[in-house]
């Protein structure tokens, strides 16, 4: 997402996956200066390490069970609505919500169009 909470990529992955798994495809190559995300992106070694060492800003909230407590910019979090904001009008679209589409080629096809009109608007 953007700044203004439009789409800027989409990686689809089964059901079953963790999140962690899209992240790992969709962080690689972003060109953002700062990453919001929420308390499940708070791994390490596996999102916030490589972010850092690329020069990005992060803004993910610490885990409740995290040994050493990390800080983040509680001000600049309060902008992730928009990330929620996105999905919530994604799922306006029946054949999204309810995945009518039987083909990951066709149900992503529908998600793309979904995230044209988000930007059109």
């Amino acid at each position: 997402m953007d700044a203004l909470g439009n789409p800027t990529g989409f990686h689809l992955t089964p059901g079953q996956a963790h999140d962690l798994d899209g992240a790992d495809v969709l962080l690689k190559g972003t060109q953002a200066d700062a990453i919001l995300a929420d308390k499940a992106y708070d791994a390490q070694e596996r999102v916030i390490e490589p972010l850092l060492e690329a020069g990005k800003t992060i803004v993910i909230p610490p885990r409740a069970t995290r040994v050493e407590p990390r800080g983040y910019d509680r001000h600049v979090y309060i902008a992730r609505h928009l990330i929620e904001n996105f999905f919530a009008r994604l799922k306006q679209y029946r054949c999204i919500a309810t995945r009518y589409d039987k083909t990951a080629r066709n149900f992503l096809g529908a998600i793309h169009l979904v995230g044209a009109l988000v930007w059109l608007n």
